[in-house]
């Protein structure tokens, strides 16, 4: 029996990239960490994500994970690569693959990202893009994730709130949805966009990359355990809107974990 993959994000959204994931590796077992107690992290000061993200991560480790993809643009921008120097299991993010999606997919080197705050504001994608020699325009959309988790992807709102935030975009062929909760808008970016604006998601990227890495160790049942600091019935209810919980889901004391944290990094 294979380890489990260990996959962790602030809360439902990266489920997205957990779908990725069992596609390419479906007899892989799971541990997805939600942190719901906490989320968002997009607004949060970036020393916070930094030890929320070490807290989680090391908590995966103590599983026995046979490694930790940081579903979280967030997390990635500010967490990596320190998160990776700390732990002995291999780390991966979500931005890099997506990066090179793009670098894949742009016809003319104009790529536009949005994202939380947070992620945005870190400037990571911006300055991985433009060391490509590709031409970035970038926006943060924060009320996006709040759409999604209300269940409001496909309403009026959601496309008045898209034309809003993308509104006055230079003429970019391809866009990157930089945080996990941003595919399940897809339908409506598409019209607001156009065909002319290729969408890339890194959740199919860094799937692609991790099976890679894993390889012969993807051979296991398939099982998924949600461990979550937030309620599990809110968690159970969010999740649909991403679609659907299968495993068990365990609570899991947000003070408890932190204190573990720093007697491990001790």
């Amino acid at each position: 029996m294979s380890r489990p993959l260990g996959v962790f994000d602030s809360g439902v959204g990266g489920l997205t990239v957990l779908k990725s994931l069992r596609r390419k590796l479906p007899r892989q077992d799971f541990i997805y960490f939600g942190d719901t107690a906490r989320v968002p992290y997009g607004r949060k000061p970036p020393e916070m994500v930094r030890a929320f993200a070490w807290e989680i991560a090391s908590f995966l480790e103590r599983q026995g994970v046979a490694g930790v993809v940081v579903a979280c643009n967030t997390a990635s921008a500010v967490a990596l690569p320190r998160l990776g120097a700390a732990l002995s299991a291999p780390v991966w993010g979500v931005i890099e693959p997506g990066v090179e999606a793009a670098r894949r997919t742009t016809r003319s080197g104009r790529v536009g990202v949005i994202g939380t705050k947070g992620t945005i504001a870190s400037g990571v994608y911006q300055a991985k893009l433009e060391a490509l020699g590709l031409q970035v325009w970038a926006r943060a959309c924060p009320m996006f994730v709040h759409l999604v988790e209300e269940g409001l992807a496909e309403s009026d709102e959601a496309e008045v709130l898209a034309r809003h935030y993308l509104g006055g975009r230079p003429d970019i062929d391809t866009l990157i949805l930089g945080c996990t909760h941003y595919p399940v808008l897809e339908p409506v970016l598409r019209r607001v966009l156009g065909e002319g604006v290729a969408l890339v998601s890194s959740a199919d990227a860094v799937a692609e990359l991790v099976a890679g890495a894993l390889g012969a160790e993807a051979g296991g049942s398939g099982s998924i355990t949600h461990y979550v600091t937030g309620g599990v019935h809110a968690y159970q209810h969010t999740a649909e809107v991403i679609g659907g919980v299968e495993g068990r889901v365990i609570p899991l004391d947000v003070n408890r974990l932190a204190d573990a944290a720093v007697r491990v990094g001790e």
